[in-house]
């Protein structure tokens, strides 16, 4: 009840005119460009600027409430973990559309649980007692904030009917106060948030990508800048960057594996990607090597698929896996190298290590790992209950979580230790199991080796829905925290698979964390772009550098700025073909802060059997 509380604000979409009314469309936002406005409201009535980040759980606690968000405790956990240090923009706006906001229909359902007789009321005293002893606890002040709002309160009883349509009603207009505040906020207006800049009359969002003719696969190598455009007059800088990139069957030969790799040692681990909007999270690694070796890593999604000849359909997710060096203690590791070569869906590197301490963070470039748009027709069925009466899971729900099982067990060996439970729990609760819990679980639930079995799981799982009295609410929580939709189809994760081999000592690998290392892996990515791509200063302001690199799968481009000012710049992919971009949009903006290095983008073909042109115009904002 803890979460009826709070100074919410709702976000409200708009949808506009079909094709027919191009002209009126292209002076209207779109809907998700009011999202990202409502959001540009919200982060501004807590911070100054998109550049200020959030530091602590309180502010984030502070500006999803200004987002019309009311986060329990554990939903605040779930973002803000022991590890984390800082979120910006990009990972606000992330959470503000995971956590979707409170619907009337919702409130209502929680006031009735406490109203079984259905008198649309609730007493003062029973009201007091549930709020201050149940679920999240309220403060005094709290409660008496509720009980003292004259338009639903009388006679000591709480109209709760009223109190849901005046509290969504105050959410909708304080979202509206802050966006008319911001409107009239020049300055604040002009500033440009993430991968995202305000619509204006002169140019269209909509992404105009478009697939080659299946008869023209000729390759050809282009690149270099063209001519500044003339519908640059109204920026300081622009350049356009042309690459060609060919199919498969004309691209290079791929890294062969060493000749006697069966004799090399090796380890395995498992991981997974997370799809969270914006943002990508993954478990990252520790490689020890005893002696100094030559080391050969490979990363590949992870197929899970039973059916023989019908893979699981995130195989065509692309995978990379970068290695830093550890400097025991002091400063950050440093980037030592990481996979370029790619055969079929496996990424490798093969270099000589020194002995030590590695740090190996996965990555994908979110091009074809992304939010799914195919609607869920039907919820499928969790649970339901047999001839006795006793629930049972329904054999979907038990195939989705040995799936699940699967990724989590890391090691491969077929059970789950406390480390790799622990994993799990932190992406799906928010909690860490102590070793006394741990205790219990294993006098409860089938172990091996005192970790838990396959069927410990299961009937782990059964114990919650019978806890809930078949209520699968929290089943469901699971699930999606697993990139799960509600036809328990994983639309929203990939799992992949680390092999390391070693031909001198045996390599050691292990998983240490599942989060997000979007300021450390930024860095890394800033750092193998602007070492092995092709730098060039824009024309007319030779303080912005455009750095570009491609392999054989992918086109990455970073900015750099040299001056003492912070630079927006605008990135326009409207002439590529047959391409997808890791923003998600072909036309969008790019804050750079002074005397600093940003990704702007990464770019791969929609279809990996055609030519793709990668065809960008990056221009600075006056």
């Amino acid at each position: 009840m803890a979460a009826l509380y709070g100074s919410n604000t709702s976000l409200t979409s708009k949808r506009y005119a079909s094709s027919e009314r191009a002209e009126s469309q292209r002076l209207q936002p779109s809907e998700e460009e009011s999202f990202y406005s409502a959001c540009r409201a919200a982060y501004l009535t807590v911070f100054r600027s998109s550049l200020e980040n959030i530091t602590d759980k309180t502010q984030l606690c502070r500006v999803l409430q200004q987002a019309g968000r009311n986060p329990s405790n554990r939903t605040l956990s779930r973002y803000w973990t022991a590890k984390t240090k800082e979120l910006n923009f990009d990972d606000f706006c992330a959470i503000v559309k995971k956590e979707k906001p409170a619907s009337k229909a919702e409130l209502l359902k929680a006031f009735r649980k406490m109203d079984p007789a259905n008198k649309e009321y609730i007493l003062h005293s029973d009201l007091h007692k549930i709020l201050t002893t149940k679920g999240e606890k309220m403060s005094q002040e709290e409660v008496n904030a509720v009980l003292q709002l004259a338009d639903v309160n009388s006679s000591g009883k709480l109209d709760y009917n009223k109190f849901c349509s005046v509290f969504l009603s105050t959410c909708d207009q304080c979202t509206k106060t802050a966006v008319d505040r911001m409107d009239t906020n020049s300055r604040a207006k002009r500033q440009q948030f993430g991968s995202h800049i305000e619509t204006s009359p002169e140019r269209s969002t909509s992404p105009r990508a478009q697939k080659l003719s299946d008869g023209d696969t000729t390759p050809r190598k282009v690149e270099g800048k063209s001519p500044r455009p003339s519908s640059a007059r109204n920026y300081k800088a622009t350049m356009s960057t042309v690459i060609n990139m060919a199919p498969p069957s004309a691209r290079s030969p791929k890294l062969p594996e060493p000749k006697n790799l069966q004799e090399w040692l090796s380890t395995q681990s498992k991981g997974c990607f997370f799809l969270e909007e914006s943002n990508i999270i993954s478990h990252q690694y520790k490689l020890q090597l005893s002696q100094k070796s030559t080391v050969y890593l490979t990363i590949k999604p992870l197929n899970l698929s039973k059916a023989e000849g019908k893979p699981s359909p995130w195989m065509s997710v692309d995978t990379a896996l970068y290695v830093l060096k550890e400097s025991d203690g002091q400063g950050d590791p440093q980037l030592v190298s990481f996979t370029e070569l790619q055969n079929k869906e496996t990424y490798a590197w093969k270099g000589e290590l020194a002995v030590g301490s590695y740090t190996l963070i996965p990555f994908t470039t979110g091009c074809r790992l992304r939010k799914s748009k195919k609607q869920v027709a039907k919820e499928a069925k969790l649970v339901y209950r047999d001839a006795n009466e006793d629930l049972v899971l329904t054999p979907e729900f038990r195939s989705a979580l040995s799936d699940i099982y699967d990724v989590i067990d890391l090691d491969g060996n077929g059970y789950l230790d406390l480390d790799e439970y622990n994993i799990f729990e932190l992406r799906t609760s928010g909690e860490r199991c102590d070793e006394d819990a741990w205790e219990v679980c294993k006098e409860n639930f089938e172990t091996k080796r005192n970790e838990l079995t396959r069927k410990g799981f299961l009937d782990l799982n059964l114990m919650e829905a019978n806890d809930r009295e078949g209520d699968p609410s929290d089943l469901w929580v699971t699930l999606l925290a697993m990139g799960y939709n509600k036809a328990l189809e994983m639309t929203e994760a990939c799992p992949f698979i680390i092999d390391a081999y070693a031909d001198k000592c045996k390599p050691k690998l292990k998983a240490v964390s599942l989060g997000s290392s979007s300021r450390q892996l930024q860095k890394v990515l800033c750092k193998s772009v602007v070492l092995k791509g092709d730098g060039k200063p824009m024309d007319g302001f030779e303080s912005a550098i455009i750095y570009t690199y491609k392999n054989d799968s992918r086109i990455s481009s970073v900015i750099e700025n040299k001056s003492d000012k912070k630079i927006v710049v605008q990135v326009n992919n409207d002439k590529s073909k047959n391409c997808t971009s890791s923003r998600g949009l072909s036309v969008f903006a790019v804050e750079v802060a002074a005397r600093s290095t940003m990704v702007s983008q990464h770019v791969m073909a929609m279809n990996e059997r055609q030519e793709w042109v990668y065809n960008c115009v990056q221009s600075v904002l006056p």
